[in-house]
């Protein structure tokens, strides 16, 4: 079974699920088992809010372990059998591709043997066979390659957490020279915001709450509070779209594909004055891991089921 995982800094996804990264460690069994991995011997709670910024997420276990729970909820998700071998299509951005594709592989691959767990108290033992590394942002077009169609040069911005990914494509084909990482994220919009609300009306909003608000969804607030959430959606608009010029992309001559947890936000906060060329969104977040498994299924001859 293929299965496709990108692994965010807010949000781990797959072709069926997304949630949050965030990871709590029990020594012993938590109030729930929902969302819960049991593992060597300690129980992980996963989706629970957001775990500190790794430059390297290779630094700790917390990604195998939220990998081994994305395989559980795909497998459940396709009724496939709990004990069953799976090949991993993940995705590192094109600007560090190089330097991190085989030791992220190894991080994920461990080795041939079966792993033993339990996720929301089912038993699993999986053989993770291989691992196949691919293209941020680039793996969508596997998805939409309409997008490209007819469109000599395309940008790229792929809206994570932590990073915004930009890469242009000529005559679809990836231009490593133009690859840039821009540490301006959603989880730098979504702090800035709940700052803003704390020092004009003080009140603590939450994460969730920001994220619906800017989403353009209904959610009880106070008036005050969502228009300062609101206003910083396009203050964060503003910014990213002046980073990205900045970096050598003239938003008004070529089109951009946006993707990524924050494409919603800035689709929504884009106006006539900001006069770009061309924009095309695409609002799932699943996007890119469902173009992994698509590109591994080409390659092994076939789509997973389900």
């Amino acid at each position: 079974m293929n299965i496709g995982i990108d692994h965010g800094y807010y949000a781990i996804k797959t072709r069926h699920f997304s949630f949050p990264a965030g990871i709590t460690v029990y020594s012993h069994e938590p109030y729930t088992l929902q969302n819960t991995l049991e593992y060597s011997g300690k129980f992980y709670v996963c989706g629970t809010g957001r775990q500190p910024i790794l430059r390297n997420k290779m630094e700790n276990d917390n990604y195998y372990l939220l990998t081994l729970a994305a395989i559980a909820k795909e497998i459940k998700q396709r009724g496939e059998k709990t004990e069953c071998s799976v090949k991993l299509a993940a995705g590192l951005p094109l600007a560090g591709f190089g330097r991190e594709k085989k030791p992220f592989r190894e991080y994920l691959l461990r080795s041939s043997q079966l792993v033993c767990f339990k996720f929301e108290g089912i038993p699993y033992k999986i053989t993770i066979e291989d691992v196949k590394l691919f293209p941020q942002g680039y793996s969508a077009i596997a998805i939409h390659p309409e997008l490209i169609q007819n469109e000599p040069s395309v940008l790229l911005m792929d809206i994570g957490g932590w990073t915004v990914d930009l890469m242009r494509l000529d005559n679809g084909v990836p231009n490593a020279s133009t690859c840039r990482s821009l540490e301006l994220g959603m989880i730098r919009c979504i702090d800035e915001t709940k700052e803003q609300v704390r020092r004009d009306v003080g009140l603590s909003v939450t994460d969730a709450q920001v994220e619906r608000v800017l989403a353009g969804k209904p959610c009880s607030m106070d008036e005050d509070a969502r228009s300062i959430i609101q206003k910083q959606g396009r203050l964060y608009t503003e910014r990213l779209l002046s980073a990205a010029m900045e970096s050598g992309f003239d938003l008004k001559a070529i089109p951009v594909v946006m993707l990524g947890g924050g494409a919603a936000v800035v689709k929504g906060n884009v106006s006539e004055q900001d006069g770009l060329c061309r924009v095309f969104v695409l609002i799932d977040d699943r996007v890119n891991a469902e173009g992994f498994e698509r590109i591994l299924g080409q390659f092994s001859g076939g789509v997973s089921k389900g």
